[in-house]
């Protein structure tokens, strides 16, 4: 097989980059080539910015490909270049769309791919519908091979996830439990959640690979594997080694007292309870299976962190305004006591 990745170096495409090199397959990746230093050897650099229209034409003037897929696009405007650049050139387009996607709020929290596209809260999400819309469009009028992923909320070995950080990361939290500090959950942490480990993530989508039966469909990809956000951080906390001191904080208040993007973040996403329904995956792909269970991949992030201090970026921003959240909540419960 002869792929190309727009991108290659994130979170979802480091982890299919690494999968596919493993198998043999003649992958090429179009990137500015800032982060590329921590792929194995195999892979073809196309040097580009994928804005400079003009400069990736040039480079793919004598390529085809069997699947050309991009990590990176997140406005129609970046498909419509894709389209130009890529019509004629692949048997298969494979576009990373996102589960926030989805109906928010949900009337059903069980999610399949015909669950409404609908998100009010996050412009994000809107465009990505909005990228989506388009893409269906050059299928249906123009025969443009498509296939459309929906990932939810993955991880890797880089980043501990979590639902509230501040915009630096989220080592800033996990430093918080290290320290014995309080550590806001949003709303009263019983609420659904799906984390999904990049290794898991990356053998369904090199599933869908070449798959004929792929060309048309929207597919979501995540764990099978449902917790509740108290689950999540006592997770977090246990592969720490310490206790979790946990402050609930509705989501609404959160994104009323920040200005982080809580609105999005939390009310167009992770306030919401999901549970995934893989079958579609699991019929395209049959040997599917996500098998990284969220306490053991957290825990390999976890130490992954705690050895390359390069990863624990401190947010003193955030340490502050968690300090004020937490403060204002005691304060209003003794006033109200008294």
């Amino acid at each position: 097989m002869k792929a190309l990745f727009i991108g290659g170096t994130g979170t979802i495409s480091t982890a299919i980059t690494k999968q596919l090199l493993a198998q043999g397959c003649e992958l090429y990746l179009l990137n500015r080539g800032t982060r590329n230093e921590g792929l194995p050897a195999g892979a073809h650099i196309l040097q580009a910015d994928i804005n400079d229209e003009a400069r990736v034409a040039e480079l793919i003037a004598d390529h085809s490909f069997d699947v050309v897929a991009d990590f990176i696009a997140f406005v129609p405007e970046q498909l419509e270049r894709d389209y130009r650049l890529f019509h004629g050139k692949t048997k298969q387009f494979m576009f990373i769309s996102s589960a926030s996607a989805y109906q928010t709020p949900l009337s059903d929290y069980r999610i399949t791919e015909g669950t409404p596209l609908s998100n009010p809260c996050w412009e994000y999400s809107r465009n990505k519908i909005a990228c989506e819309e388009y893409l269906v469009k050059q299928y249906r009028e123009q025969g443009f091979p498509i296939t459309v992923v929906r990932p939810s909320h993955t991880y890797d070995e880089r980043s501990i996830p979590l639902g509230v950080h501040g915009s630096k990361g989220t080592w800033q939290v996990a430093k918080r439990m290290l320290e014995n500090k309080p550590v806001i959950i949003h709303g009263d942490g019983t609420s659904l959640w799906t984390m999904t480990h990049n290794s898991d993530f990356a053998r369904g989508f090199i599933g869908l690979m070449g798959n004929l039966h792929a060309i048309g469909e929207s597919v979501q990809i995540t764990s099978d594997e449902t917790l509740t956000w108290n689950q999540i951080y006592e997770s977090i906390a246990g592969a720490l080694g310490v206790k979790l001191n946990a402050v609930h904080v509705a989501s609404a208040f959160l994104d009323a007292c920040s200005t982080e993007d809580y609105r999005g973040g939390l009310l167009g996403d992770k306030a919401n309870s999901v549970v995934f329904d893989n079958s579609k995956l699991k019929r395209l792909v049959p040997e599917f299976v996500a098998t990284t269970r969220f306490d053991q991949g957290v825990k390999q992030t976890i130490d992954y962190i705690l050895a390359h201090p390069e990863h624990q970026a401190e947010d003193e921003a955030f340490d502050r305004w968690c300090d004020r959240v937490v403060g204002a909540l005691e304060e209003a419960a003794a006033r109200i006591r008294q």
